[in-house]
């Protein structure tokens, strides 16, 4: 019985450790996500009186609802892991009581059996009154084996009756938790239902200037294409100055080390969110934007500070007309774009180090100050998702 005691408690105790590992995954999540609600909620307060509703508008108010969507996500993953520790509570506490029914029995029985014993005879008499030696060392053994019997079996009812207690104190505390758990789910609930109504009124607002916005994706698609163009001229330059395809040992290391690096490096900005992502990239709720993104956009507040992701040295410093500078950085066969910089602090030829400050990103307070940074990576002429590189906050 006392074996079955112990495997339980170690049983618990494991369950209980996992139970914990998996909260606190959770609640280190939760605590990003809502941090990053706090950074989105700052850009949509700062642009809030501004009254020119574009499609990043609606990009970072998609990114909060996503994100708002994560919260309640992971506030009913931690309400299923307080549900299955209230099962496996539950059930041991019915499993320990049953096994204390049966211990209180047996150890009634011991305690019974020793009165009857007394009663009879003093427990002296009952050893001395044996018809020989080899029966009274018998009786001897037993009396003691009984006296042994009923303090063990004290031990484990007064050790089972505090594990129990000890695992109904955890279970009130858990059903507390669920209850504030679900709390915060509902309210997590209501605060989506309000931001989906605010995306609602800028579709509405936004449906009514389709020419203004496709005007506007001609413009992104032109300066794209500059970008590009000029990306392919500078590998072409860089194929002219050695023979065809060759690769010299240098610039292998520096591809090599820019490959290992895959999903790790650091963000252009310290601080943004993605508002636009690589790749085609068809609108859901307004059915006439259509872009094809070489790269990824990152949208931040205020005066922000662009970084080189890795080391490398400087390709080129270009100006595009109406969409500010762009500086194009090599890392062997790889090359990192960043635009709609001004301030630029570096020049062609220059080598950098990784997270060196290369310019800031444009960005116009009187239309609510935000940052939208544009920024591709390419290997040789091949077009790659930023995503799929730089490091998941």
């Amino acid at each position: 019985m006392k074996i079955r005691i112990y495997i339980w408690l170690i049983f618990l105790f494991l369950e209980a450790t996992l139970n914990a590992q998996s909260k606190k995954e959770l609640e280190e999540q939760k605590k990003r996500t809502l941090e990053e609600i706090a950074y989105v909620d700052k850009i949509i307060k700062e642009t809030a009186d501004k009254k020119s509703n574009s499609l990043n508008d609606l990009r970072i108010l998609n990114n909060r609802i996503k994100l708002q969507e994560n919260v309640i996500k992971e506030l009913q993953k931690e309400g299923e892991i307080i549900n299955e520790r209230i099962k496996l509570n539950e059930f041991a506490i019915k499993l320990m009581e049953d096994d204390l029914k049966k211990i209180i029995k047996e150890y009634e029985k011991a305690i019974l059996n020793t009165y009857k014993i007394k009663k009879g005879h003093p427990l002296l008499v009952y050893v001395i009154s044996a018809k020989d030696f080899n029966q009274g060392y018998k009786r001897f053994k037993y009396l003691q084996q009984l006296s042994k019997f009923r303090r063990n079996e004290a031990e484990i009812i007064m050790e089972l009756k505090y594990e129990i207690e000890k695992i109904k104190s955890r279970l009130e505390e858990d059903y507390n938790n669920l209850r504030q758990v679900k709390i915060n789910e509902e309210n997590q609930k209501e605060q989506l239902y309000k931001e989906i109504k605010k995306k609602q009124y800028l579709v509405k607002d936004l449906t009514k200037k389709e020419k203004e916005l496709k005007q506007e994706l001609e413009n992104k698609k032109r300066i794209a294409q500059r970008i590009e163009n000029e990306i392919m001229k500078i590998i072409e330059e860089e194929r002219r100055k050695t023979r065809v395809n060759e690769i010299t040992p240098e610039i292998k290391l520096i591809s090599d080390n820019f490959e290992d690096n895959k999903g790790r490096l650091p963000w252009p900005v310290e601080k943004g969110i993605i508002t636009s992502s690589f790749g085609l990239q068809k609108h859901k709720e307004l059915a006439f934007v259509t872009e094809n993104n070489p790269g990824v956009e990152i949208t931040s507040y205020g005066p922000t500070k662009v970084r080189s992701v890795f080391k490398g040295e400087i390709s080129k410093v270009l100006t595009i007309p109406g969409a500010n500078m762009a500086v194009i950085i090599k890392h062997g066969i790889y090359y990192t774009v960043y635009q709609n910089l001004v301030n630029i602090k570096v020049k062609a030829g220059e080598r950098v180090d990784t997270k060196q400050e290369i310019g800031e990103v444009y960005w116009d307070e009187g239309k609510g100050g935000k940052a939208i940074l544009k920024f591709m990576i390419f290997k040789d002429k091949i077009k790659l998702d930023p995503e799929q590189w730089i490091s998941r906050k």
